[in-house]
């Protein structure tokens, strides 16, 4: 059964196995392991970024492309649950016809990028796609009306996932039960039947062909594959995983704005957490975004506390001081 689950890609190593049943049984406990409103909001962007990570590992590190445009899909997803709920209501339907008009335009972006630039060169195809996401970055910043501009859009979600909204007068184990808690547990499921079914995706006859394509596309042509129509499919694919993440987001944060799911910054940590994870494993996009994320919320953190217990040694404390967490980040 489990092996069905993880269509028969189980985990390489015990080692694996227990990093990664660990992640999956922090994630399902957090709210109740590691109480607060941060821990909670950490463990939320953890389950969007693994969803994140994950879509563009299926181009990245199964198919071989490098896109930069990633994030833009991301946005599409924001923005269509953030445009929709500020303009039909608090309602389930307005989600709905959200998520369904940012499916739509992601899948019609992805496919007319793939079908008119997968036929360039790798580089070539990379700055076609950084150029593309930086103009509808721009525009999702004047198109004021719509989007919010640079101000954003803040919604209101329906009722039972609203955190106003409790479904018990008595904590659970110090927890407050409510829409709060509702809505990252929705996260969760979301987020594991997606990992779930991108795993059924690359362990399937397409995701091979992919991989033979990622090792050398001139021979995955030579043996009869359109090498161009199973590239421009991983394309879209990955496109609307990213788009659900998007989706996600916006209904956790009931937020959305261009710094917050446009910005090239997130590009640029979705590739650390597919190098730190290792490409061309969804295992490792879990892994890595576990990882990541956690160092970026906690760590400043953690050195604020060794820079003052260090407070004799100058060189040291100068060496652990919170600002230079990304050093430490690195070497991490």
């Amino acid at each position: 059964m489990l092996k069905r689950l993880l269509s028969n890609d189980m985990p390489r190593s015990r080692v694996l196995s227990v990093l990664l049943l660990a992640v999956l049984l922090g994630l399902a406990f957090a709210p109740f392991v590691f109480p607060g409103v941060k821990a909670l909001s950490v463990a939320a962007k953890i389950l969007v970024f693994i969803v994140l990570v994950a879509s563009f590992d299926l181009l990245l590190g199964y198919t071989g492309i490098v896109s930069f445009a990633h994030t833009m899909f991301f946005g599409i997803g924001a923005y269509g649950i953030a445009i929709s709920a500020s303009r039909l209501g608090a309602g389930w339907d307005a989600l709905f016809i959200g998520l369904g008009a940012s499916l739509i335009v992601s899948l019609v972006l992805a496919l007319a990028i793939g079908l008119f630039s997968l036929r360039v060169r790798a580089i070539f195809f990379a700055m076609i796609t950084l150029a593309v996401a930086a103009a509808f970055q721009t525009l999702a910043s004047q198109l004021s009306d719509f989007t919010g501009g640079e101000d954003g859009l803040t919604f209101k979600l329906p009722e039972l996932i609203s955190p106003s909204f409790e479904f018990a007068d008595e904590p659970f184990l110090g927890v407050s039960l409510d829409g709060r808690l509702l809505c990252y547990y929705l996260l969760f499921v979301a987020a594991l039947v997606l990992v779930l079914a991108l795993l059924r995706i690359v362990n399937s006859p397409f995701g091979r062909v992919l991989q033979a394509i990622r090792e050398n596309e001139f021979r995955a042509e030579a043996i009869g594959y359109r090498v161009v129509v199973y590239r421009t499919t991983a394309a879209v694919l990955s496109a609307l995983f990213a788009t659900l993440a998007g989706a996600m987001l916006a209904i956790w944060l009931r937020y959305n704005g261009p710094d917050t799911s446009l910005s090239f910054e997130i590009m640029v940590d979705v590739l650390l957490i597919v190098v730190i994870g290792g490409m061309g494993t969804i295992y490792g996009a879990a892994l890595g975004a576990v990882l990541f994320v956690i160092a970026q919320s906690y760590l400043q953190d953690l050195l604020k506390l060794g820079s003052e217990a260090a407070s004799g040694l100058p060189w040291l404390a100068a060496l652990l001081s919170p600002d230079r967490w990304l050093l430490w980040l690195g070497v991490l």
